[in-house]
């Protein structure tokens, strides 16, 4: 499992790293991909819980966003989330109407919830790339998740001696959690070092915000998975699960991370 994992995120992480570096197509066209994933991956948690949120209901609005977070000077943020949400609640009204499902409530909610987070949230890979001309921000915020991540997890396996949320995370320790945040700060100052556009002190500050609150998310589809009984989203990555698994830290990372570097920069 080890070796597979690892063999994985040098692959990937790579490839990653350099999408981002060539921007436009080769960067939007992947996050479209593994958003569209993550969203089936998403309805099949839910319907797990019991709860129905049709992908085609999801997907439309969700790559609505995904455009407008690519091309933001179209102005669609407002009107697709306000449309999805509209349509969401109409379907969420025929469904109980029809009887279709005790849980109309709870399907309507759930299904605004998708769209949020894979959607609104999904939208700042793109935001965060457009900030400047070679995704030095983007590059580097990603870079620090991705490190802070792969530490967290080698040193709480190896190391790990103190439970640091058992219910949700029973793996997860308070010293993979502390390594992640001193490796990835660590991955931030260096990368800064190479970047016009970030200096040593955003480099830290960004480093250590996002570090210390990514965990979050990570935990927020744990949360999700104990509800639905699953141990992983899905199996598209051998050793690190489905697209939602390695997106979880990443959504909250760059939504948070863009608004810090707009505040600071």
């Amino acid at each position: 499992m080890f070796l597979q994992r690892a063999l994985v995120s040098l692959t990937l992480g790579p490839l990653g790293l350099y999408l981002i570096y060539l921007g436009g197509w080769f960067y939007f066209i992947p996050i479209i991909l593994l958003l569209m994933l993550a969203t089936a991956e998403y309805a099949n948690l839910m319907h797990n819980m019991g709860w129905k949120t049709p992908i085609w209901l999801m997907a439309p609005p969700i790559l609505l966003l995904l455009i407008s977070g690519q091309w933001p000077a179209l102005n669609l943020l407002g009107p697709a989330l306000t449309l999805s949400m509209f349509v969401v609640m109409v379907y969420a009204l025929w469904q109980y109407e029809r009887q279709a499902t005790p849980l109309a409530t709870a399907d309507w909610l759930a299904t605004i919830g998708g769209i949020v987070i894979l959607g609104w949230l999904g939208q700042y890979f793109l935001l965060l790339r457009g900030l400047d001309q070679h995704g030095q921000w983007a590059f580097l915020i990603i870079l620090t998740i991705w490190v802070a991540d792969t530490f967290a997890y080698l040193i709480g396996s190896r190391f790990g001696q103190h439970k640091f949320v058992p219910r949700l995370s029973p793996k997860k320790s308070i010293e993979g959690y502390v390594a992640g945040i001193v490796f990835g700060t660590i991955a931030a100052v260096i990368a800064s070092y190479f970047f016009d556009e970030v200096s040593l002190t955003a480099a830290l500050i960004l480093g250590l915000s996002i570090t210390s609150t990514s965990l979050a998310g990570d935990l927020a589809f744990s949360l999700l998975k104990r509800e639905a009984h699953v141990k992983d989203s899905g199996h598209l990555f051998p050793g690190h699960g489905g697209a939602l698994d390695r997106l979880d830290a990443l959504l909250w990372g760059v939504a948070l991370a863009y608004y810090i570097i707009l505040l600071i920069v």
